[in-house]
C-alpha cells in the first residue's frame, strides 16, 4: 500500500533559494548600519590603504579613498536593496539571473573564495595574537606549537559563533558592544598617529607627492576592491531586513560601509606615513600608546569578518546540498578553514584569492544589471541557463583583465562593472516577455 502523503519524507526546503518569510524580517536600519560599519573594519584593509602611499601622492590617495568607498559601499548598498526586496540570499540572486544549472558555476567559486578568505582571516587573527603575546607579554608564540593553539584559539571562538543563530550576534552582540568598543578603539587609534603627522608637519603630509607607481584610477580600484569583495554576501544579510522600512538596507549598508571603509584606509596611509621604514602595521599599531588594547579590539571585530564568510558560504552551500542546514554546513566549512590555516602559506595564496575575487565584479555588474531596475528580480524569467547573462560575464571577466595588462592606469573594477551592467540592462527581460509578475513576485503580494 503506498504511503499517504502525510508520512513520506518531506524533501528538505532550500532556504536560499526561497524568499525569506516577513516574519523571519527583524532588522532595521541601525542593525544593517552596525552590521556593514564593523565588517568595513578590520587590519586587512588598513593594510590595503598602506599600500597607497607612496604609490601616489596623499590628495590622490584622500581622493582615491573617498570615491572609491561611495561607489564601492553604494554598489553594496544596491544589492543590498534587492536582496532586501525580493528576500532572496546571494546564491537565489545568481539562480535568478544566470539561470538554475549555470548559476552552480558562480555559487561554487563563491564557496571557495569565502573558504580561502576566512582562513586569511584566521591567520592575520593568529599573527596579531602572537604580536601582542610578543611585545606585551614576551612570550614567543610563533613556532609551531604557538601557531597551532593561536590557530585553535581563534577557531573555537569561531565555532561557538556558528552555534548560534546569526540574527541575534547582529542584533545583540554587534550593533549594542561590538560597534562602540570598536568605534572607540579607532577613534583613540586615529588620535594617537594624527597626534605624529601633526609633530611632523600637516602641510608636508599633505603636499607629499607620489613616486608614480600606481595613478590616480589605479588607486580608485584598489579602494573600491575591498567593498566589492564583499558584493557575494551583501544579500545573505540583507534579507533579513524589514521590507516596511523604507531604505533601511541600502541606507545602512551604504553609510555603515562607506564610513568603515574611508576610517580605516585613511588611517592605513597615516599609520605607514609616520611608522618606521620596515615596520609592519601591526607592530605599529602596538606601539602606539593604548595599541595594545586598541588592536585586541580590533582583532575581535575581526572575528565577526570571518564569520560573515563562513555564514555566506554555509548559505551557498546550502544552495547546492539542502539536506544539511546552514549551521550544519558553517559548522563545516569552519572546521575546513582552521584546518586550511594551519597548514596553507596563506600570504602567498593572497594574489590568488584576489584573482577569484575579480570575477564577482562582473558577475554583480549582470545582477545589478538584470535586478537592480525596478522590480527587476521580479519579471526575470525562471531557466535553466540564460545564455545572454553567462555570455555577458564571460565578457566583463575578460573587459577586466584586458584593461589589467593593456591599460592599468585606468584601473579594472570600474570598466568591467560598467561594462556588464549596460550590457545586462540592455537586454534586460521586459514584463511583458516574461509573462507578467512571476510566481515569486504573486506568493509576496
Amino acid at each position: 500500500m503506498a504511503l499517504s502523503h502525510e508520512n513520506q519524507a518531506a524533501p528538505a526546503a532550500n532556504e536560499a533559494l526561497t524568499p525569506l518569510a516577513d516574519s523571519a524580517r527583524v532588522f532595521h536600519w541601525h542593525d544593517h548600519l552596525s552590521l556593514w560599519f564593523s565588517l568595513g573594519v578590520g587590519l586587512l584593509v588598513m593594510q590595503v590603504g598602506a599600500y597607497l602611499v607612496p604609490a601616489v601622492g596623499t590628495r590622490e590617495a584622500v581622493i582615491a579613498i573617498v570615491l572609491g568607498s561611495i561607489v564601492g559601499a553604494g554598489l553594496l548598498a544596491w544589492t543590498a536593496r534587492i536582496g532586501c526586496e525580493s528576500g532572496l540570499a546571494s546564491a537565489g540572486l545568481m539562480h535568478r539571473t544566470y539561470g538554475s544549472a549555470f548559476a552552480r558555476l558562480p555559487v561554487v567559486l563563491n564557496i571557495v573564495q569565502l573558504v580561502g578568505w576566512t582562513t586569511f582571516e584566521l591567520v592575520i587573527m593568529r599573527e596579531g595574537t602572537q604580536a601582542i603575546g610578543k611585545q606585551a607579554f614576551g612570550f614567543a608564540f610563533d613556532g609551531a606549537t604557538g601557531t597551532l593553539l593561536t590557530t585553535l584559539l581563534w577557531g573555537a571562538v569561531l565555532l561557538a559563533l556558528l552555534a548560534g543563530s546569526m540574527v541575534k550576534l547582529v542584533r545583540r552582540f554587534v550593533s549594542r558592544f561590538g560597534l562602540p568598543l570598536v568605534v572607540l578603539s579607532l577613534v583613540w587609534l586615529t588620535w594617537q598617529f594624527a597626534t605624529r603627522l601633526q609633530a611632523q608637519g600637516w602641510d608636508a603630509f599633505w603636499s607629499r607627492p607620489g613616486n608614480g607607481a600606481m595613478g590616480l584610477f589605479s588607486a580608485l580600484d584598489l579602494v573600491i576592491a575591498m567593498p566589492v569583495s564583499w558584493l557575494p554576501l551583501v544579500a545573505d544579510y540583507a534579507r533579513h531586513g524589514q521590507r516596511g522600512a523604507r531604505g533601511g538596507a541600502f541606507s545602512g549598508t551604504w553609510l555603515g560601509y562607506a564610513l568603515a571603509n574611508v576610517w580605516c584606509y585613511a588611517l592605513g596611509v597615516m599609520v605607514v606615513s609616520v611608522a618606521e621604514p620596515g615596520t609592519s602595521l601591526v607592530m605599529a599599531l602596538l606601539l602606539a600608546q593604548g595599541g595594545l588594547i586598541a588592536l585586541g579590539l580590533i582583532l575581535v571585530d575581526e572575528l565577526d569578518n570571518a564569520y560573515g564568510d563562513v555564514y555566506s558560504g554555509a548559505v551557498s552551500s546550502h544552495s547546492l546540498l539542502p539536506r544539511w542546514n546552514v549551521r550544519r554546513w558553517g559548522l563545516a566549512i569552519a572546521l575546513l578553514c582552521i584546518a586550511l590555516a594551519l597548514v596553507l602559506p596563506m600570504h602567498s595564496l593572497e594574489p590568488f584569492l584576489l584573482l577569484l575575487s575579480s570575477v564577482f565584479v562582473p558577475l554583480y555588474g549582470v545582477i545589478l544589471g538584470r535586478l537592480g531596475t525596478g522590480s527587476g528580480w521580479a519579471v526575470q524569467r525562471e531557466r535553466r541557463i540564460d545564455w545572454s547573462a553567462a555570455l555577458i560575464w564571460v565578457a566583463g571577466i575578460v573587459v577586466y583583465h584586458a584593461c589589467g595588462k593593456l591599460a592599468p592606469q585606468w584601473g579594472s573594477a570600474l570598466p568591467a562593472l560598467l561594462t556588464t551592467l549596460v550590457l545586462a540592462w540592455l537586454t534586460r527581460p521586459s514584463p511583458s516577455a516574461a509573462g507578467g509578475a512571476t510566481v515569486l513576485a504573486q506568493s509576496r503580494g
